[in-house]
């Protein structure tokens, strides 16, 4: 099973080797969508965990208890064609090529399927014509 979720990290655990932690102590893969860590700082992490379902479950509660908020990614994004002028800056940041120009017409195709919600591409367009649906 897979399970998108954002990691919180209090200043005191950032230096806290989770990703080893869920795959050695839980059997949990951790693919990195998003990293924004740094020390002394808040850190937060985007991950998209697999693993068995108990797994997942006993792996978000450890993370729990040492004091990691973990929120559940339920949303997907929405690009809005009105105000879109097909710039394609978005194309540029998206790691799973989910956005993309059409070569004929140089107009932005999104592949739902491929979008994996790491809103990088929400900051990057210039007419705010990229939003997440929470």
């Amino acid at each position: 099973m897979k399970k998108r979720i954002t990691l919180t990290f209090p200043k005191r655990a950032i230096q806290m080797p989770v990703t080893y932690r869920l795959a050695k102590d839980f059997n949990v893969a951790a693919n990195i969508i998003r990293a924004q860590v740094a020390p002394n700082q808040i850190g937060k992490l985007v991950v998209e965990l697999l693993g068995d379902i108990d797994q997942l479950d006993a792996a978000i509660e450890w993370m729990r208890s040492q004091h990691i908020s973990v929120s559940h990614n339920l949303g997907e994004i929405l690009i809005d064609q009105d105000l879109c002028v097909d710039c394609g800056l978005c194309t540029g940041v998206c790691p799973t090529e989910a956005l993309s120009l059409k070569q004929d017409t140089y107009q932005l195709t999104f592949t739902r399927s491929r979008c994996i919600v790491c809103e990088q591409c929400i900051p990057t367009c210039p007419v705010q014509a990229i939003s997440i649906n929470l």
